[in-house]
């Protein structure tokens, strides 16, 4: 590229920036919403608008690729090295300094320090390298205080999850290449990167069984995950046509844990019956946190499943279910369900469906691939695209039809509609 063209370029996405800026702005305008800010007490969030969502692309794309073509090459190769935005932010974690700063106060490095029993210098780099990330601010030479991304660290469930990332994805991402050669294409639970850094012979699902405390981090970390913009119930409840299952529908969430999803269903479709289905040390007692006014329509029963459905259904739902497994273990998944369908039942699978290369912003598309990356590592899945969710369906059994794919504006999560079509030949597929 001549340096005419890069020239030329950045003034280019200089100019992307501004008008999805514009368009950004304009509707927080319009809606009276927040404004972005770092502020410790801002709790701004984007609208999950298709306009909103596209120029949020547009704007994080193009301040991307301005940001990496005003940086030398090696120094961009550099930047690209996170190894010491985990450390600081391990530090950050295992001695819940988030804790030790006051909301709208603020406390010295050195107060810091004697508190947690840390070297006061250690301290003072760890979190200035954090303040680069906006993880705190010093708002007067020594002082450090809350930002809204270092104030939010104080939240149980999110410091769970940052604690997950740090002590168990961390681990893990450094063994996925020794992972890939001691077991090239293994679809096994137990021969992977997490396998390896905790140097054990079972998979994630026994260590967690076997270790109360870490389980429960991790059961903490998914509740803050859960509570994103991009993995909102919402998108699911408010994206599918509901309504049109009628009066007295009988739906079952598979893999529903303490009944998330089938509160919000039950609350605004007053026709719906939902059944959650769980592990039993999931489900047992979880019907004490339904409201009273939905007990008779909210019902919990323990199920494992990989076990043959006995319960007949309008529809199924899995929701982040399949990606936790192989498509070996996928596939058993959904022939459990073979025994029990009938005309006109239906599943949803909510999951992500993969975009090709460049069909989204590459903001977005990094993340998805990073997440795809995470579950390689823990449970050697995959996350699938269009083809490799059709390819999984036909497998398991020709009869599932993949209806429609909705993709919610905000979503990270699909909805994936299969049909179950009586009339294709199972033959050679049972």
């Amino acid at each position: 590229m001549t340096s005419n063209t890069t020239s030329s370029r950045i003034a280019e996405l200089a100019g992307i920036i501004s008008n999805a800026v514009s368009k950004i702005q304009g509707v927080l305008t319009e809606k009276g919403l927040p404004q972005p800010s770092f502020d410790e007490d801002s709790k701004y969030v984007l609208p999950a608008e298709a306009p909103v969502v596209e120029a949020q692309g547009q704007a994080l794309d193009a301040a991307g690729e301005l940001y990496d073509l005003l940086l030398d090459p090696f120094t961009l190769l550099f930047r690209h090295g996170g190894h010491n935005n985990m450390v600081c932010q391990q530090v950050i974690t295992r001695f819940r300094i988030a804790d030790q700063v006051p909301p709208g106060g603020q406390r010295s490095f050195g107060e810091i320090a004697k508190s947690i029993d840390l070297n006061e210098q250690s301290v003072t780099r760890v979190l200035r390298h954090a303040m680069t990330m906006r993880i705190f601010c010093e708002p007067t030479p020594g002082m450090v205080a809350h930002t809204n991304i270092s104030k939010l660290l104080q939240t149980r469930h999110v410091h769970d999850w940052m604690t997950v990332a740090i002590e168990e994805m961390w681990p893990a991402a450094m063994k996925t290449v020794d992972a890939m050669q001691k077991w090239p294409g293994s679809q096994e639970p137990n021969e992977t990167a997490f396998t390896l850094s905790n140097n054990t012979t079972v998979s994630i699902y026994d260590m967690m069984a076997a270790n109360p405390q870490r389980a429960q981090r991790f059961g903490g970390a998914m509740v803050a995950y859960a509570s994103s913009p991009s993995v909102d119930i919402a998108h699911l409840i408010d994206s599918y046509d509901w309504a049109s299952l009628g009066d007295a529908a009988q739906v079952i969430d598979i893999g529903g844990g303490t009944g998330a999803v089938a509160k919000q269903l039950a609350e605004q479709f007053s026709g719906l019956q939902v059944l959650v289905q769980d592990i039993a040390p999931v489900v047992d007692g979880a019907e004490a946190d339904i409201p009273a006014t939905l007990k008779d329509r909210v019902k919990f029963m323990a199920h494992d499943l990989f076990s043959p459905q006995e319960i007949s259904a309008d529809v199924y739902v899995l929701r982040w279910v399949l990606h936790n497994w192989a498509d070996k273990y996928a596939i058993m998944i959904l022939r459990a369900l073979v025994p029990i369908l009938k005309s006109g039942m239906r599943i949803l699978i909510n999951e992500m469906c993969m975009p090709e290369p460049g069909t989204v912003a590459l903001s977005r598309e990094k993340d998805l691939r990073a997440m795809d990356l995470d579950m390689g590592a823990v449970f050697n899945s995959h996350e699938r695209n269009i083809g490799q969710w059709r390819n999984l369906l036909a497998e398991a059994d020709p009869r599932f039809e993949l209806r429609s794919v909705i993709q919610p504006p905000g979503s990270i999560l699909a909805i994936i509609e299969v049909d179950w079509d009586v009339l294709c030949s199972p033959l050679g597929n049972q």
